[in-house]
């Protein structure tokens, strides 16, 4: 498969002015990725699954203020809304979550970047930001890793790649920041979204979905910790899972492990997170997971469990494959799928 320069290491030229004697400096993938710090995740994770957030259950109090958590980064960081340039919010109706004991309505959260040469081709990074709540002797669920890890990754990569669009270094294809609600309750958010999409299904590049990766598994302990779960990559495009292997190859080096990602898996984890929404719509899917644990859904899924350094390396991936997408040639296509 060909790749540009571009692609393989964007790099361009920034005067910085008579003060440096005109010296110029080079930005490539590899700095912005560099931007993706362990100090920054840990801060906002330890904010974002605290127990004023009430464990995030779908429609609760504590969903909405992590919502409001997640719109006044994205303000901050000058990113517009997904919906509209001034809007965040895609409302879910309380009648949608037709499983639930007592439906209230909840919103996905929606961020934007516009691409620089195809601006309707675009690439949703998504996670999940609901969790399972409090129990009734007031224990929360803090979901720290479920999926706590996820939305801060997405934070992250959207400031590395806000970084490049203020050096005149913006991705070539538009990104959507997708934190979805009522995935614990049956992947409503992702459903309602891809029901009612923002941007057409068929402009759709891909789906990297991010759901779990700060903690490692034990029968991972011991010498194995350095280790991601892929699931879906080839499953509809061999081209996306092409690029992500060579991304990987060639910058980041995790132990790619495509055990989950076997049709005969019994935990049929392809079927249980946010990007089965997508791929059940032919969009190219990476689900990006690290295993269940043994803190997954109880009250000790909590920041301080979390490996910040493995944390960062793995959201490098995620930022670096989402980078390639962005910026190489040609769009990626499911190329799997049969007409």
């Amino acid at each position: 498969m060909k790749y540009t320069l571009m692609a393989l290491m964007t790099a361009f030229i920034i005067s910085c002015g008579p003060a440096q004697n005109n010296k110029k400096v080079v930005k490539t993938n590899l700095d912005y990725a560099a931007s993706i710090t362990v100090d920054e995740l840990k801060s906002r994770l330890y904010t974002f699954s605290a127990d004023d957030m009430e464990g995030r259950m779908t429609g609760s109090e504590g969903q909405k203020k992590a919502a409001q958590y997640l719109i006044d980064f994205y303000k901050a960081e000058g990113i517009t809304g997904g919906v509209s340039a001034d809007e965040y919010l895609q409302t879910v109706p309380a009648e949608y979550f037709t499983r639930a004991r007592d439906p209230k309505p909840s919103d996905n959260v929606l961020a934007f970047i516009k691409g620089s040469e195809f601006p309707d081709e675009v690439i949703v990074l998504s996670a999940h930001y609901d969790h399972i709540g409090i129990d009734k002797k007031g224990n929360v669920y803090n979901g720290a890793d479920d999926d706590g890890t996820g939305n801060m990754a997405l934070l992250e990569m959207a400031q590395a790649f806000q970084q490049a669009v203020k050096d005149g270094n913006g991705p070539r294809r538009s990104i959507l920041f997708l934190h979805v609600t009522g995935e614990e309750i049956g992947l409503y958010g992702s459903r309602y979204y891809t029901d009612n999409p923002i941007y057409p299904l068929e402009n759709t590049v891909c789906n990297l979905n991010t759901d779990m990766i700060g903690r490692v598994t034990p029968d991972k302990r011991g010498g194995g910790e350095n280790y991601i779960y892929l699931i879906g990559s080839d499953r509809l495009s061999q081209e996306l899972h092409d690029v992500s292997e060579m991304v990987n190859n060639t910058y980041v080096n995790l132990d790619i492990d495509y055990t989950f990602n076997e049709e005969n898996d019994p935990n049929r984890f392809y079927f249980r997170s946010d990007h089965y929404n997508f791929a059940k719509n032919e969009v190219p899917v990476i689900f990006y997971f690290n295993g269940v644990h043994e803190d997954y859904h109880k009250i000790t899924d909590t920041a301080d469990k979390i490996n910040y350094e493995l944390f960062a390396k793995r959201t490098k991936l995620i930022f670096l494959t989402a980078w390639e997408v962005a910026n190489r040639d040609g769009r990626i296509t499911a190329d799997k799928v049969k007409p």
